[in-house]
């Protein structure tokens, strides 16, 4: 009986053994701010005016997240490794947008990934953008929709959409050089303008009809536009009734000139 009560102990010490195991946590000591300023202004700009567009755009909505220059930590090996991965724009959808971040961390998320994200390309970053970024966006964060951009180069524009292999193929332009995104349901587009008092060829958002995604200064501006061709309008109007007022005035006291000269009381 021995034997059996050896085998029996040994078991119920693996059992225990097994009971007592936890996976382990996750890394807490997460980095997400390494001093790195962005290439340059133009793509400190570039990136801003992704963002507050689109927050514009959906200003009543809370169930997504726009974010740039931030860290994204898929995995504890990644994060021990201090092998830093910051998209310049990304957007995640389906999420609770309220949420306070200072980077976007898988594990935190319920394993939400961006679905889309932009690079904005320079001389330094270009070759890891189009390789090793696209290749990880492609097969570890299955990032649905990704665009690379130049900011200081008008015809840089690309862009590639996970098909149903899980594979990126490239998003064909429209005639005005768009890019489409199923994701988002906009166009990624340039236009030319000037935003914080420098003028290039933005990368910007357009609705499916072809419209601008205004920034909020844009966008007000464009209110405020509105209510003053609203007010000339209304002047003009007033000025049109009082002519028109003014007109029937004179008319009638023509015609009462001419009553009395053919004698006729008025």
């Amino acid at each position: 009986m021995a034997p059996e009560t050896a085998v029996t102990e040994q078991t119920v010490e693996v059992l225990q053994e097994s009971v007592d195991w936890q996976p382990p946590m996750p890394p807490t000591d997460l980095i997400f701010d390494d001093g790195e300023p962005l290439e340059s202004n133009r793509h400190r700009i570039a990136m801003n005016t992704l963002i507050r567009s689109l927050l514009q755009l959906w200003a009543d909505r809370n169930d997504f997240f726009a974010g740039g220059n931030m860290y994204v930590y898929y995995s504890s090996t990644q994060a021990m490794n201090r092998d830093f991965r910051g998209p310049d724009f990304f957007v995640t959808l389906d999420i609770d947008g309220t949420k306070e971040r200072q980077g976007w961390v898988v594990w935190q998320e319920n394993g939400r990934y961006p679905d889309v994200i932009v690079e904005l390309l320079s001389e330094s970053t270009a070759k890891v953008d189009k390789g090793v970024k696209k290749e990880l966006y492609e097969k570890v964060f299955r990032t649905r929709n990704y665009y690379i951009y130049d900011p200081f180069e008008t015809n840089s524009l690309q862009g590639w959409r996970l098909n149903a292999s899980l594979k990126y193929e490239s998003v064909t332009p429209d005639s005005r050089g768009w890019l489409w995104s199923e994701a988002l349901g906009l166009w990624l587009g340039t236009h030319q303008g000037t935003i914080d008092r420098e003028t290039a060829n933005w990368l910007r958002f357009y609705d499916e009809t072809g419209n601008l995604v205004l920034l909020p200064e844009e966008a007000e501006k464009q209110r405020a536009d509105s209510e003053a061709q609203k007010a000339d309008a209304e002047t003009q109007r007033a000025e049109a009734e009082a002519q028109r007022a003014e007109a029937e005035r004179q008319r009638a006291e023509r015609l009462a000139a001419r009553l009395r000269e053919l004698g006729e009381e008025v």
